[in-house]
């Protein structure tokens, strides 16, 4: 682990920081860790913080379990373009809430995850409107935190399956679905959505 520019993928935030703390010498620390939501009104501090002048590089650790497209987005310029002497340093447990512009940007350092690689229970290689009734029916319950792993999980068989045409337009599908559940989509509508999108890419 370096003190640079990066997101940190970390069950234990806290852990985390700790262990960027005794990385520390001549840098300025600044920290704005959030125990869930990571707000807009957060990000306009950082972002404020990034801007005030200071002889020493300033190490600027975000951290919250979630990050809305809207913070991102916020994030996003400051991140591209950071001030002199400054590192943005971002802590969150699960990479599937980052969106692919900070992606892009920013280095991933995968520390630990939660357990999210659990079976599927849904073949991709044999997807159909039976067994995608089936799996929408057995996961109604789930929240959007709990449907994001199981789009993560998804997105990942489908790839590996072979058995889509997944085209940039298709791996958005993706990206999107996450976006839907940030904004209080229906997790059971938008798993549905997904799932009946993807057999529609389905190789005959």
């Amino acid at each position: 682990m370096r003190l640079v520019s990066q997101v940190i993928i970390s069950s234990d935030i806290d852990d985390t920081v700790m262990k960027l703390e005794a990385l520390q010498q001549n840098e300025r620390f600044v920290k704005i860790i959030k125990e869930d939501n990571f707000l807009v009104e957060d990000a306009k501090l950082a972002i404020e913080k990034a801007y005030m002048a200071s002889e020493e590089t300033t190490v600027i650790i975000i951290a919250a379990k979630n990050f809305s497209p809207v913070v991102q987005n916020k994030l996003l310029k400051v991140i591209e373009e950071p001030p002199s002497k400054k590192e943005f340093i971002l802590i969150t447990p699960s990479k599937a809430t980052i969106l692919d512009t900070i992606r892009s940007r920013l280095p991933i350092t995968i520390l630990s995850q939660y357990k999210e690689e659990e079976k599927l229970e849904l073949d991709l290689g044999q997807l159909s409107l039976a067994t995608v009734y089936t799996f929408v029916q057995a996961h109604k319950r789930s929240d959007a935190k709990a449907m994001k792993l199981l789009v993560e999980g998804i997105s990942k068989e489908a790839i590996h399956s072979q058995a889509y045409d997944l085209d940039e337009k298709t791996l958005n599908l993706f990206s999107n679905t996450f976006m839907a559940l940030d904004m209080g989509s229906p997790p059971q509508f938008v798993l549905n959505t997904l799932l009946l999108k993807l057999l529609a890419r389905k190789k005959r």
